[in-house]
């Protein structure tokens, strides 16, 4: 409540600073404009930053210490034996102390202790974070008076509020990059824990795939096998199958909408296209395991086949069609952006409509819709309620569509699941997949690229 009470007054003093700075600029001005240095509006956002600037870094400030503070009061709190338990008891102790600050119930006796520790932990939330929005509050309050004072004619606003613009969206695009590297790095170190116990090549050429390991010492069971091939050619089969439902009717769909059709029917046929993007995973998964498989299985019966109950095409298919808007809505939108006068040189020389299409429109957007069949191919690799529910967990080898296979993404989440030990090379094994599917995709991504740059090139 006291956050929510913070950002609406924060939102208003930034608005109140914002007419104070323009307001100010006027005044120094004379009432005339001309004579400062930028636009009033930007005499305004000075001073709003200077209202909304320190006071969001000092509440930012206590909202990432809190929680450690919090914990030291807690520790601090406890009676002297209590604190110099070894670190193992002394966490699970703080665990429970903080399920009892919020009202949970534990398995361990509640003595008085316990309580006033619970209730000096509490505290620091309640009483630390209101002194924290008053203190945020009052440097708001302050930075509008400094910030006015400084609003003259020959302050150079539009300058100031640029560069610190650009600094924001420096720390931005930093904080996405250093983003990107961790997630690889984390990827990374425990993939290479992974493969210091498991041949590399025996992971990925291997042609077993059954990670169960013993999980005590002397436990009689498997020591596991790590061969990923059924993975990839699990993936790749339920791929390639939603490629061919989701590409072929995409493109028509996109030719038919830009070139074709009139404007009242795309103006509703893409809206209605678009909502297949929107609907949950998991009602596509419970399409295909409760209509679309039954259905292959009860034909392939009839025709003499043997379907299993979980199978790739019903996978594949139904993926398929979650994908179709990927590849029709940005693949009309790209051949939209083929400039008219493209089509009419092309009619003037006594092209048809379908020549233009095939001869000059298509190759022009070529790169855009290769983009488009990329992402849909990376929407489709990294697809997993619907493997799970339609196709099924068993890391058959198989080309066969009519049989269950699983892919990378669904292994992942199977080997994260549950009660495991993280140090295990079951466990482990789930981190080199992510980096083997974080390999392929960047390779996606720099073939379409590649793509995109060649045919940009002859088109521009």
């Amino acid at each position: 409540m006291t956050i929510t009470v913070y950002l609406g007054a924060l939102v208003l003093l930034l608005l109140f600073g914002y007419w104070l700075g323009k307001r100010r600029a006027y005044a120094v001005s004379g009432g005339h404009p001309a004579y400062l240095h930028s636009l009033p509006s930007y005499y305004g956002v000075y001073v709003a930053m200077w209202c909304g600037i320190p006071s969001a870094l000092l509440a930012a400030l206590w909202f990432a210490m809190e929680p450690h503070i919090a914990q030291w009061v807690l520790v601090n709190a406890l009676p002297p034996e209590k604190q110099n338990l070894p670190p193992d008891e002394l966490g699970l102790l703080v665990t429970d102390i903080k399920n009892i600050a919020a009202g949970y119930s534990v398995f361990r006796d509640v003595t008085p202790a316990l309580e006033r520790a619970a209730a000096a932990y509490e505290s620091v939330f309640q009483i630390g974070r209101l002194f924290a929005i008053v203190a945020a509050t009052g440097i708001a309050i302050v930075g509008l008076a400094v910030g006015q004072r400084y609003v003259a004619p020959s302050l150079r606003a539009r300058n100031l509020v640029e560069r610190v613009i650009t600094i924001v969206m420096i720390i931005a695009s930093t904080i996405a990059i250093l983003t990107t590297v961790g997630i690889v790095l984390s990827l990374l170190f425990e993939a290479l824990r992974f493969f210091g116990r498991i041949n590399f090549m025996e992971f990925l050429f291997g042609l077993h795939w059954a990670p169960q390991t013993a999980i005590r010492e002397g436990q009689v069971g498997s020591t596991g096998s790590f061969g990923a091939v059924p993975l990839f050619a699990g993936t790749m089969l339920i791929t390639v199958i939603a490629m061919l439902v989701a590409v072929p009717v995409g493109l028509f769909s996109a030719i038919y909408l830009s070139d074709y059709a009139p404007k009242r029917i795309r103006a509703s046929v893409k809206p209605i296209l678009e909502i297949l993007a929107g609907i949950p995973t998991v009602v596509y998964g419970f399409f295909a395991a409760l209509t679309v498989a039954p259905f292959f299985r009860d034909w392939g019966n009839a025709l003499g086949l043997d379907v299993a109950s979980q199978s790739a095409l019903a996978a594949g298919i139904v993926m398929g069609i979650m994908i179709i808007p990927f590849v029709s809505s940005l693949s009309d939108d790209v051949m939209n952006a083929v400039p008219q006068d493209l089509r009419n040189g092309a009619y003037a020389m006594g092209a048809t409509q379908a020549e233009t299409i095939k001869q000059v429109v298509f190759p022009a957007a070529l790169p855009g819709i290769v983009g488009a069949i990329l992402l849909a191919i990376s929407r489709a690799i990294g697809e997993t309620m619907i493997v799970v529910m339609a196709a099924g967990l068993s890391a058959n080898l198989t080309a066969n569509p009519l049989e269950a296979v699983t892919t990378v993404t669904v292994q992942i989440v199977t080997l994260l699941t549950g009660d495991q030990q993280f140090d295990s090379s079951k466990t482990l094994a789930a981190f080199a997949l992510g980096i083997t599917l974080f390999v392929v995709t960047l390779c996606l991504n720099v073939a379409a690229l590649n793509i995109v740059r060649k045919y940009r090139e002859k088109y521009e």
